[in-house]
């Protein structure tokens, strides 16, 4: 399969990117079923590029954007960008991104649980993972929700994985916030000004103490969510 390659920009820190596009033929319209359209690979230009002080854990994270939803590839690595940058206080580095565009039949555009089950069954992308999507069915209604270890007993199918729907906004910041919800494997929200996990998402809310830190990159290593790093 032939492997297109192009310079993508510079993710958190600085780290010039490598974009690697593997295509499929698109699927038939309305065909009923799951087929990639794309997957990208997105990882420093350099495997020796140098760590920023601190650093300590790796993220690999997969990614799901549903075609047909309004979200692009584009628009979503941007946030996920943001999403790093937010992180990295805590010494957690976005290592690479594994991501798939996806065409789906229309009852799969929402978060719904039996068809998501499925969807996540059938690609099995690297965890954890985010899930670009339409809209959701569950009530009540979030605009991106977090699955963890602790709500995923009777849909395992979906453990660490956050489902972003197209009303979420500060984007960034919500990715960060729910993503915390799954490394740490807790629901609970925080009182703390300009905290992360307050219950309401704002541009300003991106801070984590040190304890929040070490709770996510211990809870995040043990469920192998997180790769400790040897060097610093």
């Amino acid at each position: 399969m032939p492997v297109r390659t192009a310079r993508l920009r510079r993710l958190a820190g600085g780290l010039l990117s490598l974009l690697l596009a593997l295509p499929w033929s698109a699927p038939h319209a309305g065909s009923g079923t799951i087929e990639p359209i794309e997957r990208f690979f997105v990882a420093p230009a350099s495997p020796g590029d140098v760590l920023s002080p601190g650093t300590s854990h790796a993220l690999v994270l997969g990614v799901v954007v549903l075609d047909e939803t309004g979200w692009t590839v584009e628009e979503v690595l941007d946030a996920v960008d943001g999403m790093a940058a937010i992180l990295a206080p805590c010494g957690i580095r976005l290592r690479s991104i594994d991501l798939q565009r996806v065409a789906v039949p229309h009852e799969y555009l929402d978060l719904d649980t039996p068809r998501s089950r499925e969807l996540a069954r059938r690609l099995a992308p690297p965890r954890p993972t985010f899930y670009f999507v339409r809209d959701t069915r569950h009530r009540p209604a979030f605009d991106a929700e977090a699955i963890g270890r602790g709500n995923s007993r009777t849909r395992p199918e979906l453990a660490d994985s956050v489902w972003v729907t197209r009303a979420a906004p500060d984007l960034p910041v919500v990715l960060a916030h729910e993503l915390v919800h799954v490394l740490a494997n807790r629901g609970d929200h925080v009182d703390l000004p300009d905290n992360l996990m307050r219950e309401t998402s704002h541009p300003d809310h991106v801070r984590l103490t040190g304890t929040q830190c070490a709770e996510v990159r211990a809870t995040g290593a043990r469920h192998g969510l997180l790769n400790p790093l040897e060097t610093q």
